[in-house]
């Protein structure tokens, strides 16, 4: 029985998709912020991951394939016409990637970037369609090779001849929209269905007027490794105090929630909470987290001694910019269980923790 799991990045609002049989997964888009979840889940369900697939070099989110590889053994499977270094399998028009008894079949879809893949299940149930062709939209066309001619070709002549009921699973979507059709999209879609020609569709396309993803700069540099991050030849180790995720930028981050349910527990279990923003900014406004530490970032390496080595550490500020430094520092003074607080103050008000000190 066909195993399928759709799950999300809120970050990016990136879907990644999980499909397996008879032991074997393949996993499409993963994002490296979550190679531990997705590693999780594969674990609880019984299978082996066998590859990554992404649909095209990504500019919002760095893809997990590198670092899934490393905790599970996988390829990574990625369009030859990407010009990726680390894949380790280059696909093409018309392969075929096994994952049990099942398949994906491949189909090239450039337009949102020269190297898109479509991946179309073994009966035409399912495709899985990536920025290509997007809920009653599609993936933008000005950079990375983009074209809208060939966009308009790719999704008539390869998706929305499928059949109508085929399900079409995009690689974003903005609105909490999950699947569509390829009957829904011929129809419905305002870009691409409908009578809609490749006239049309192109002066659409060339006057969108878009500005560049945010982390384009750090995204496609970093997929074009296929997510191995630049100078790392392995993974961090597994922490084991807390569930932490670690970031593209090699640091332990904590939520506020985790964080919260760790405080709770007695004092010699509970992590130490240091705070480096400014003495003023400890009690203004947005208050402090309740038995955090003051501890400046312009003072943190020359205090360091006063801390616990032995206890895990958190680290806060207003965002988690700052604290995220800070993280790093400590590490390079040789504390071993130390994490950011992800997202900072801001992140912990907004989802409704306690803090001392603080003012509506």
């Amino acid at each position: 029985m066909l195993v399928f799991r759709q799950l999300f990045d809120p970050t990016s609002s990136t879907y990644t998709y999980l499909l397996g049989d008879a032991g074997e997964a393949v996993i499409i888009d993963p994002v490296f912020e979550h190679a531990r979840r997705d590693s999780a889940l594969l674990r609880e369900l019984g299978l082996r991951l066998v590859a990554t697939l992404d649909t095209h070099v990504h500019a919002d989110h760095v893809t997990g394939a590198w670092l899934l590889k490393q905790r599970c053994g996988s390829r990574i499977l990625l369009a030859a016409e990407a010009g990726a270094v680390n894949a380790d399998v280059a696909l093409r028009h018309g392969d075929h990637v096994t994952f049990g008894a099942r398949h994906l079949e491949v189909r090239a879809t450039p337009g949102h970037t020269n190297g898109c893949l479509t991946y179309v299940l073994d009966d035409h149930s399912m495709a899985f369609t990536g920025d290509c062709l997007l809920i009653r939209g599609c993936g933008r066309t000005d950079f990375q090779q983009g074209s809208p001619n060939r966009l308009f070709h790719s999704v008539r002549e390869q998706i929305l001849s499928l059949p109508d009921a085929c399900l079409l699973y995009p690689g974003h979507d903005y609105r909490g929209l999950t699947v569509t059709s390829v009957a829904e999209e011929r129809r419905f879609n305002p870009r691409l269905g409908g009578d809609a020609d490749e006239a049309d569709f192109a002066g659409y396309m060339n006057h969108l007027g878009l500005p560049h993803p945010k982390l384009m700069d750090i995204a496609v540099p970093a997929n074009l490794r296929c997510g191995r991050p630049e100078g790392v030849g392995a993974v961090a180790a597994e922490p084991s105090w807390a569930p932490l995720t670690l970031s593209f930028g090699g640091i332990w981050e904590i939520t506020p929630q985790t964080l919260h349910e760790r405080l709770a527990e007695s004092a010699d279990a509970a992590p130490q909470v240091i705070d480096v923003r400014e003495p003023p900014e400890f009690t203004d406004a947005l208050g402090h987290l309740h038995g955090a530490r003051l501890l400046p970032l312009s003072k943190l390496v020359e205090r360091s001694a006063e801390l616990d080595r032995t206890r895990p550490l958190v680290a806060v500020c207003r965002s988690g910019a700052r604290s995220a430094q800070a993280t790093l520092l400590l590490q390079k003074q040789g504390f071993e269980q130390v994490a950011n607080l992800a997202g900072g103050l801001l992140r912990w008000r907004a989802e409704g923790l306690p803090v001392d000190g603080a003012t509506d």
